[in-house]
């Protein structure tokens, strides 16, 4: 692709995206929103109807041979991811880990079955695997779309911003366990090199474990820089050092969660923006520092990637009526797998359906499990169509949401450590 070409588009994107965003702020709706509109406006989903336009629109931004704006966005996503984690406080994790993966399970396992079903009740093919392919979709939540809309709204270090999050990262992880379980029923599996090279022969439980090994080293390499992070900041407090240092770990992280053990790159940014949390003065700088860059360039490229993606093409009258189902199923089984689980964890109502819409979000974790199943020969490509649908009515849908459950002040909008969370004795 030609540079100046590229140039162009990035001009276009950042333009439409920052006007828009603008103008939702106005509204009184979150930024993220007009990313998100600004990247359906030039994309594809418009221009192509219009023009008749199969190429991708006037701006065939996210074709590919475009990989400048693709790795931007993936940048975007890893700022997001890693920001986020900075503004974590571990602490808050540990008070609310019991609970968000109570949520996060049931943000997997109810929309997993009613997903199952729908498949059974609109696939031609009433084959199992297809059918429970269409339920793994549906678990999947987008970290990113809902971690950017509760940090415009000032709720992301809340009670129930924290439980979100901490639900959203284990609900990616079980997303993905819950995809290499059927990948490896039909025959394939996700896999990274290192793990192609220790199970030649894709046996699921190798691939579980060597997921959940990831964390365990995290985990331990987190403790080593953690102390050389304190050390580095005793001796060069507040340098520039510090920062691109962290965005070392961060990209490292990211890329070894990846390549290496099969995990997603944002669950490997956000474990690298949590590690690098515990030094409080330096992760408060760091996060200054980055949040400058993410907000500039790479977030809005990756919100508006979302938009641009969204392709209506293929979408016939049988696949629309079943996008239509499973669009409402997906999103109503988040709000009551997520929400009904925080309502018996003792939240008020109100924080249960908060919890509830803040998992609906579908996005790039959505979009990777359905182009794994149509690579996997699992389920036809027409059908991409519902995922799109849903990432975009989902993404919509979930900021205003979010600024309505919130638009009122209440005790529960204060800060996690003003308020304890209730976990219900085990018996």
């Amino acid at each position: 692709m030609d540079k100046i070409d590229f140039l162009c588009q990035l001009a276009i994107i950042l333009f439409s995206s920052k006007m828009l965003g603008i103008l939702m702020r106005k509204f009184g709706f979150p930024q993220v929103l007009g990313f998100i509109i600004a990247g359906i406006l030039i994309g594809p989903s418009i221009w192509g109807l219009i023009f008749n336009v199969n190429a991708g629109g006037i701006f065939p931004i996210f074709s590919e041979n475009n990989y400048y704006l693709s790795a931007f966005a993936e940048v975007g996503v890893i700022f997001v991811m890693f920001t986020a984690g900075l503004e974590t406080k571990l602490k808050d994790i540990k008070e609310t880990g019991v609970v968000s993966f109570a949520i996060a399970m049931g943000g997997v396992l109810l929309p997993l079955a009613c997903g199952t079903a729908l498949g059974y009740a609109f696939l031609p093919e009433k084959d199992f695997i297809k059918c429970l392919f269409i339920g793994t979709i549906m678990t999947a939540t987008s970290v990113g779309i809902t971690v950017e809309i509760l940090r415009e709204l000032g709720k992301l270090q809340t009670k129930v911003g924290t439980v979100i999050l901490s639900a959203a990262i284990i609900d990616d992880v079980l997303g993905v366990i819950v995809l290499a379980l059927v990948l490896s029923l039909n025959g394939g599996g996700i896999s990274s090199p290192v793990l192609d090279a220790i199970n030649p022969n894709g046996y699921v439980w190798i691939s579980i474990i060597w997921m959940l090994a990831f964390f365990v080293f995290a985990i331990g390499v987190g403790i080593l820089l953690s102390k050389l992070f304190k050390k580095i900041e005793q001796k060069y407090p507040h340098t520039r050092r510090i920062p691109i240092l962290s965005i070392v770990v961060c990209f490292m992280y990211a890329f070894v969660a990846e390549k290496i053990f099969g995990v997603a790159d944002i669950t490997g940014a956000y474990i690298a923006g949590l590690v690098l949390s515990t030094n409080h003065t330096s992760a408060q700088y760091v996060d200054r520092r980055v949040t400058i860059n993410s907000y500039m360039i790479f977030a809005p490229i990756f919100f508006a990637s979302i938009g641009i993606k969204i392709s209506f093409v293929g979408l016939t009258l049988d696949v629309l009526w079943f996008a239509l189902a499973f669009v409402a199923v997906a999103i109503m089984t988040k709000i009551i797998g997520c929400g009904g689980i925080a309502k018996i964890c003792k939240f008020s109502n109100k924080d249960s359906l908060r919890i509830g819409v803040g998992m609906i979000a579908r996005g790039e974790v959505a979009l990777i499990i359905i182009d794994k199943g149509i690579s996997g020969g699992i389920i036809h490509s027409k059908y991409l169509a519902i995922v799109v649908l849903l990432v975009l009515v989902s993404s919509l849908l979930t900021p205003i949401l979010l600024k309505l459950l919130y638009k009122k002040k209440d005790k529960t909008n204060l800060p996690l450590h003003t308020e304890q969370l209730t976990i219900p004795e085990v018996k």
